[in-house]
């Protein structure tokens, strides 16, 4: 009975070590993201009028301001821009930050790596718009008005 016992104690912990083995490399591989220079961004489209869409939204302005975005304009941390992985350049979206009930009307003119778990990125100005600024990131939603 007593081998029994043991040859079940170390079968269990065989068992857990590979178990918890397994769970690691499953976590370490989702954590991964791609290389930010092979990035490829998914191909532009263009939503309806009407299209809406609930994420986190985060901003991003100081070290950004005066660079070239992804659409060839020079970056206006001020202005009430945005970054989307894929809707088209020009896209105006209103965006709205959930808990506080504030929206401002905003231009998509750049683009970010979808594999960040954010549904836009957009300006100091629109946070300051939407008083996204304090928490940095937020829930909202976003409605293509044209």
């Amino acid at each position: 009975m007593t081998g029994l016992r043991r040859g079940s104690v170390r079968r269990f912990r065989v068992s857990a070590a590979v178990a918890l083995g397994v769970t690691f490399a499953a976590l370490a591989a989702c954590s991964r993201h791609p290389d930010p220079k092979s990035y490829r961004f998914p191909p532009p489209e263009a939503p309806a009028v009407g299209t809406t869409a609930e994420g986190i939204a985060s901003w991003y302005g100081p070290e950004y301001h005066g660079r070239q975005t992804a659409s060839g304009e020079r970056f206006d941390q001020d202005a009430l821009t945005a970054a989307h992985p894929y809707w088209a350049f020009g896209t105006l979206v209103k965006v709205t930050l959930l808990s506080t009930g504030k929206s401002a009307v905003v231009r998509i003119n750049d683009r970010f790596p979808a594999y960040k778990g954010r549904l836009i990125d957009v300006s100091r100005g629109t946070a300051k718009a939407i008083g996204l600024i304090g928490p940095g990131t937020g829930q909202v939603r976003l409605e293509v008005v044209r």
